[in-house]
């Protein structure tokens, strides 16, 4: 059988969210409840649920995409592995020192993250490299024996190597990564300068640490999956969504596990952005609600905004990242992404003043919210979603899932009780505060950065994104929403249109006016080699099969922060990037230096594979539809009160508008559209909701 089909798995918090999809643009997903013990679990089970449903062999799977929260959750619940590191003697107490900032300024309380690898098991060797790569003393192999029989001997199962200056001069750490692999043989060794050979040693250690910690938990995720894989008979290759929106295959990411931090909110915005591009929306705010937390992102003229760094098991974070210092930094390239503690699993609760509070604690999916009869007994957002008649009362995902209602509402008024409201009351002051919360994430991307938010259309989905899109539109300003098909599996679908894509990074510490074509294209040539010959690696053989971007981290002289650029070539291109680095630190930062110096830090190379197929299809359409019986139920809307409100499915709906209220039901998620909205359905089968002229 020919290999027709192609198919990508999204673990999330509470849900793990399967999508099969034809050449032709046929969309089959399956949803089921997320596996914590054993992520992979869940995996294939609802892998083996979809393919015998659909009498789909798996031999006709083409490809294989996966975006999980492995890398993260392993941090986040400090469940990694036992490390250590070796580093330069009199630097052993970087990552403690780090960078003396903090979250929350006037916190008197607040304490500081302890480091991943604790204090006696950071070693030193005595050892420097200086600014200008000449050796001021060279490494002795007694002191890597020495550090190799502590790690031993404390069952370390990880090591880190951060030198001093190693980015200009990178030969005392192979050779120490080289000897620690030798004598280790069963301990993976992280380099600093193989991981992220570029200026600033705290930023460095940190991600060759963090790199290191999730690494062994990583490899063992990817090598269980692809038995279960293998298992089900599927033999195509396992790629996994990375932070920056590009697809990588299982065994590099398993070594480089930094680079898919994000994995699964990245596969969200990728879509949004193809999405864009398909009907001709270029400016859009990505809002991503799952089961435990909310994102936003903002797409301007049809691009995501790419982080160089980003922080880790510091918890939510707002996109603008004004504040740092919450998590563990890690420069690798990351989609900018707001995300707050807010999802369809945050327990609701009163504070010590009585007053109700929402999030960030998740019922997740295990116990999971009251409604779901799994042991939870904290009422959550989706109960109260319920209890106002927004989600269908009998069950979720077409049945399978089924709910207990009065569980929920009593829960919900036994909270109300507390704070002196009624179950209705409480339900919607508990979608409310949800949506405050998730207004912080809207605003971290869009006000906060100088945008008007009413200017770009909202791009819903997570299972719980539309439910909550036209009230928080409406705090937002925001008049026109895109709900897209399988909207509450659509990272799951969203990945399926990555390219395969690597980024790689070097150091160029250089002046920009002691730089010319010649210089540049020295320097830049080893890793456009590397870059290469990973895509012939992986398939893409042929120039007309590889792509290739060159950009350049660039500054003032004497300053901390660096902007990423474009590099066109030539000696005029140089004179163009050096214009766009001023006009572009205008923009970021408030002002320019046009008479100040500017120089190279970085060189970055952006290598995709190029597909000699459309990785989105014209149009798409779920296959295998599952009825919604048409009616009308009550729901709750605020002032407007109860509603008798019609339920259908979105293929009731044409390119004519219709007024709300309504409520679109469908497998993966539930569309409410408020009084004061209409919706209507596009050629590409998204549902948009606009609002009402006042």
């Amino acid at each position: 059988m020919s290999a027709s089909y192609r198919l990508g798995v999204d673990i999330g918090g509470t849900f793990t969210d399967v999508v099969l999809m034809s050449a032709d643009g046929v969309i089959y997903s399956k949803k089921v409840l997320s596996t914590p013990q054993d992520y992979s679990q869940g995996i294939e089970s609802g892998v083996s649920a979809l393919l015998a449903e659909l009498g789909i062999d798996a031999s006709e799977i083409g490809e294989f995409v996966h975006a999980t929260t492995v890398a993260t959750n392993t941090i986040i619940e400090r469940k990694g592995a036992r490390s250590g590191l070796l580093t330069t003697k009199g630097f052993r107490d970087v990552l403690e020192i780090a960078r003396f900032r903090t979250p929350r300024l006037y916190d008197i309380h607040y304490k500081k993250q302890d480091a991943l690898v604790e204090r006696r098991l950071r070693l030193e060797a005595d050892e420097r490299i200086c600014a200008d790569g000449s050796v001021a003393r060279r490494l002795d192999e007694a002191d890597l024996e020495a550090a190799a029989a502590v790690f031993e001997a404390e069952g370390v199962e990880a090591v880190s190597v951060a030198f001093i200056n190693s980015y200009v001069n990178g030969d005392h750490e192979r050779r120490a990564a080289a000897f620690l692999s030798r004598r280790l043989p069963r301990v993976p060794v992280t380099a600093s300068v193989d991981l992220l050979p570029q200026l600033g040693e705290y930023e460095r250690t940190s991600t060759t640490v963090v790199n290191s910690y999730i690494r062994p938990v990583v490899e063992r995720y990817v090598s269980s999956l692809k038995a279960r894989l293998d298992r089900l008979g599927i033999k195509a290759p396992m790629m996994i969504m990375q932070s920056s929106g590009g697809v990588a295959p299982g065994d590099a990411v398993a070594r480089q596990p930094i680079d898919i931090i994000e994995s699964g909110p990245a596969a969200g915005v990728l879509g949004g952005q193809r999405l864009g591009e398909k009907i001709g929306v270029g400016d859009m705010l990505v809002f991503d609600m799952g089961g435990t937390t909310a994102k936003a992102t903002v797409i301007e003229n049809h691009a995501y905004a790419i982080c160089p760094e980003t922080e880790v098991g510091g918890g939510a974070a707002l996109g603008a990242r004004m504040v740092k210092g919450a998590g563990y930094p890690v420069q690798s390239p990351t989609i900018d992404i707001a995300e707050v503690g807010a999802g369809g699993g945050s327990i609701a609760a009163t504070d010590a003043a009585g007053g109700l509070t929402v999030g960030p604690r998740s019922a997740g999916a295990e116990p999971g919210p009251v409604a779901y009869g799994r042991g939870g007994t904290q009422p959550t957002v989706t109960d109260a979603n319920i209890v106002l008649g927004y989600l269908n009362p009998g069950a979720l995902v077409s049945g399978e899932l089924a709910l207990d209602v009065e569980a929920a509402t009593s829960a919900i008024a036994a909270l109300g009780e507390k704070v002196g409201l009624s179950a209705t009351d409480t339900a919607y002051g508990i979608h409310a505060i949800a949506d405050a919360t998730m207004l912080r994430a809207l605003r971290g991307v869009s006000s906060e950065k100088g945008r008007d938010p009413s200017q770009y259309a909202m791009l819903a989905i997570g299972g719980n994104g539309s439910v909550h899109a036209c009230s928080l539109a409406e705090a937002a300003g925001m008049t026109r929403i895109v709900a897209p098909p399988v909207a509450g599996l659509f990272s799951a679908l969203g990945m399926l249109f990555a390219d395969v894509e690597h980024q790689l990074v070097t150091a160029f510490y250089r002046r920009l006016d002691e730089v010319d074509a010649a210089a540049l294209g020295e320097a830049a040539a080893p890793l456009i080699d590397r870059g290469l010959e990973m895509l012939r690696g992986e398939g893409f053989p042929t120039s007309e099969s590889q792509s290739v971007t060159l950009f350049a981290d660039l500054r003032y002289v004497g300053q901390t922060s660096p902007l990423t650029l474009r590099i066109s070539e030539g000696d005029q291109g140089l004179a163009a990037l050096r214009a766009a680095f001023h006009a572009e630190h205008q923009a970021v930062f408030g002002y320019a230096s046009p008479g100040e110096a500017v120089q190279f830090v970085a060189l970055k190379l952006v290598c995709r594979g190029v597909s000699p197929t459309p990785r989105m299809p014209d149009s798409a359409r779920r296959g295998a539809e599952r009825a919604v019986a048409r009616h009308v139920r009550r729901a709750f809307f605020g002032e407007a009160g109860w509603i008798d409100t019609p339920v259908g499915p979105r293929s009731d709906l044409t390119e004519t508008p219709v007024a709300g209220p309504m409520i679109v039901e469908e497998y993966d998620t539930t569309i409410v559209v408020r009084p004061g909205w209409s919706a209507a359905c596009d050629a590409w089968n998204n549902v948009v909701l606009t609002r009402d002229a006042a």
